[in-house]
């Protein structure tokens, strides 16, 4: 089962409409994710991680953002041939989303127990009764008191917000769970109890899991794949532990080399030179082949293909060019 590919991007490309010009959000981008797996999709702010999100489940913000070309398949099917009725039958039945932050997230003037017996309503015939009983049994799942359903979200801390926010995402026990740095506004205390509690229930609920972030210490704790993102196109794409052992593309290695060592004395940190892309104006070739320090003259022109490197681990860089054999 783990092999089998739940979701399937090819090609995908999004844009936006802005006074400033045509923001290039996501460039021809290739991801896939197996039955069962959780996969870690990583880069800098403004990458393209949360529009990739947003474009799987049919909520890029129009009329501003569009869907230019690419396909997504969802079990086999193309999410992009559904129409906005069966599109809305998908979402939290299906494929459900924790956003960054459980403050907007929630709804301030209901109650978290009739926010998650709407969802509940939304996908399955049962009385209210039953909804709402199942919407406590949620929140004893999360761990929070059943008792505590008549409460609204203000009554509740950053942390029980956000565990608020996966009991609605899980309620309809969804095979795809799309995470968006659902840690990223919790101490770190709290961010490794939320943590835990996701990978307990993935495991529970049997939940394929897209964890979206710019941590890679939380990727070593929760992922199998990851996929590195940048100027809205996965770089490189790895089991975990092949990535960290071996990073092969010149940005995943920036990366990792900007991690702190413990065991050595450093003044500075490593850092990449330069800047990420303006996405308004996205470099020919290779969007990173300005701050590349292997940069060669046709990473300028031609933008890289897929190579293979090892037992399912891709990169899209032409220092891995070695013949036509090794080209996805």
């Amino acid at each position: 089962m783990m092999d089998e590919k739940l979701l399937e991007i090819k090609n995908l490309t999004i844009q936006y409409k802005t006074d400033n010009g045509i923001v290039h959000a996501v460039e021809n981008l290739d991801l896939e994710l197996g039955n069962g797996e959780t996969l870690g999709f990583v880069g800098e702010t403004g990458a393209g991680k949360t529009t990739t999100a947003l474009g799987i489940l049919q909520l890029v913000p129009e009329p501003a953002g569009r869907i230019v070309g690419g396909e997504i398949f969802f079990k086999g099917e193309d999410l992009l041939a559904k129409s906005k009725s069966e599109m809305k039958s998908i979402l939290g039945s299906k494929i459900a989303m924790i956003f960054q932050d459980p403050m907007t997230s929630l709804n301030p003037v209901i109650t978290v127990g009739e926010q998650i017996q709407e969802m509940i309503l939304l996908h399955e015939k049962i009385s209210k009764e039953e909804a709402l009983e199942k919407a406590k049994k949620m929140l004893e799942v999360v761990g929070i008191q059943g008792s505590r359903h008549d409460e609204y979200p203000h009554q509740f801390s950053g942390g029980m917000k956000q565990r608020v926010v996966i009991a609605i995402a899980l309620s309809c026990n969804p095979v795809l769970l799309i995470a968006d740095e659902p840690t990223t506004a919790l101490d770190v205390t709290i961010q490794a109890q939320v943590l835990d509690l996701m990978k307990k229930l993935k495991d529970e609920f049997q939940t394929s899991m897209v964890m979206i972030t710019h941590d890679l210490g939380v990727v070593a704790e929760i992922c199998d794949k990851v996929a590195i993102i940048y100027g809205g196109n996965v770089v490189e794409y790895a089991p975990k532990e092949a990535l960290y052992t071996k990073p092969y593309h010149p940005y995943t290695e920036g990366l990792f080399n900007s991690i702190p060592d413990l065991d050595s004395e450093q003044d500075r940190l490593n850092v990449i030179d330069g800047l990420p892309p303006d996405p308004t104006d996205m470099p020919t070739g290779c969007a990173f082949h300005p701050r590349c320090p292997h940069a060669m003259a046709k990473c300028a022109k031609e933008r890289p293909p897929k190579f293979q490197v090892g037992e399912g681990h891709y990169v899209n860089c032409y220092l891995y060019e070695k013949s036509m054999n090794g080209r996805v």
